[in-house]
């Protein structure tokens, strides 16, 4: 029985109804007989199942094997402190309810707070915090900590209707089913969560570059193959007063929970861009709203805005690489802008930005850092790879010069957004 999680290494019970049973040395005969059973559980045809569906079919086989009447398992909720029902069997209200079971609560809000077993002989209002257990007539139950390393996510109970108490043989073999379940869960949920968070990533990407006269535009968004979704985006819209937008962004971290982050942040970034003229104060509403709803959230912006007929933009940035301009006549020279705190960094102060001349023929390149960013290197040195790279010419030729002289035949290793503008007259 394990007992490697933060806190007291042992639970005292509420009543003497509650015990917590010693660590079984050795599993019975009948339970290594009922553990061939658990070959079913991770079986090669779950893998075609959602997660709901997937943890449904996990506990209608766990209901087998211990020939239990319930079966639930509830979630931690870290935000609210409270283990939520996601799946049952034979407590299905539970789930339709929305059961919400505060931490350290009764049977499993007490199993998840102390990362232990817990045999619970009597089902009451004194021992349980969920009236759906007695009142379905539940009298005996076993519940153990779901457990990702030295973390508990969840509980995992069974209960029976009989007064047929559970042995140390059940705990044992509860705690391999809990195993069983954690890994085959964590496994399937993400792969969903990856496939979810690319269409949310591609969904946010803009269907198509703006027309502006007197101006091309080019752009790239690429992916490693073997990493989580992250939270890098570009953006680039015209808004009714007719001055042109061109946003790169990056949210801190990876995954589903990045992705979601980066598109409400680029939604606020566009409903602001109508209400705000200049860079800066969109980038100051934005942080406003970041630091209050997205707490603990972390993005680097830079924004570009440019009036018709787009020779001069106006360009702010937020902790993010400085752009780049590649002039026919001059070369390559990074964009002297402020740079204001990442958005979500909690820093007073006022934003700044700096206005600037787009020379005719001259490219804009604004890029998110997996562009030039490399393990063991310095940053000076990523930078200065993208200044010899970068060329005044057509925006899709200067995009194929970046990425064959930065990227070239390696896999990169982090996001890359890239947005192109060169002007034409």
């Amino acid at each position: 029985m394990r007992l490697d999680v933060a806190g007291p290494s042992r639970l005292e019970p509420a009543n003497p109804t509650a015990t917590h049973l010693p660590d079984p040395t050795n599993l019975t005969a009948h339970a290594e007989d009922r553990l061939r059973d658990l070959r079913s559980v991770t079986d090669a045809t779950l893998g075609r199942l959602d997660v709901d569906e997937l943890l449904a079919e996990l506990l209608r086989r766990t209901q087998e094997i211990f020939d239990a009447d319930t079966a639930a398992v509830l979630m931690v909720d870290a935000a609210s402190r409270h283990l939520v029902a996601r799946a049952a069997r034979g407590l299905e209200e539970e789930v339709y309810q929305g059961v919400h079971i505060p931490l350290g609560a009764g049977f499993a809000g007490r199993i998840a707070a102390q990362g232990q077993p817990i045999v619970l002989e009597r089902v009451d209002a004194t021992t349980v915090a969920n009236p759906i257990l007695w009142e379905k007539g539940v009298r005996k139950m076993l519940g153990v900590p779901l457990l990702a390393g030295r973390r508990v996510i969840g509980v995992l109970h069974v209960g029976r209707i009989e007064d047929r108490p559970f042995g140390p043989a059940d705990v044992e073999l509860l705690e391999v089913v809990a195993d069983r379940v954690v890994g085959a869960v964590a496994r399937r949920q993400g792969a969903v969560e990856h496939a979810a968070a690319g269409l949310l990533e591609r969904s946010l990407l803009p269907a198509a570059l703006p027309a502006c006269e007197g101006l091309q535009f080019a752009s790239r968004y690429i992916t490693p193959d073997d990493r989580s979704v992250g939270g890098d985006w570009y953006d680039a819209f015209v808004v009714p007063s007719g001055d042109l937008w061109l946003v790169v962004g990056d949210v801190a971290g990876h995954g589903l929970g990045a992705a979601v982050v980066m598109g409400r942040v680029r939604s606020a970034l566009r409903a602001y861009s109508l209400i705000a003229s200049t860079p800066e104060e969109v980038l100051k509403l934005t942080d406003r709203k970041v630091e209050h709803f997205e707490i603990d959230m972390m993005a680097t912006v830079v924004c570009a805005v440019a009036s018709p007929p787009f020779h001069r933009f106006r360009i702010a940035t937020a902790g993010h690489p400085p752009p780049v301009i590649a002039d026919p006549e001059h070369g390559a020279h990074l964009v002297q802008a402020p740079v204001g705190p990442p958005l979500g960094a909690m820093s007073a102060g006022q934003r700044r930005s700096v206005e600037l001349e787009l020379p005719r023929g001259a490219a804009l390149v604004l890029y998110t850092d997996g562009l030039i960013e490399r393990r063991g290197e310095h940053l000076v040195q990523g930078l200065g790879r993208l200044l010899a790279a970068a060329v005044a010419d057509e925006p899709e030729r200067v995009c194929r010069a970046i990425l064959r002289d930065l990227v070239g035949a390696d896999a990169p290793i982090d996001d890359i957004a890239i947005v192109v503008a060169q002007r034409t007259r």
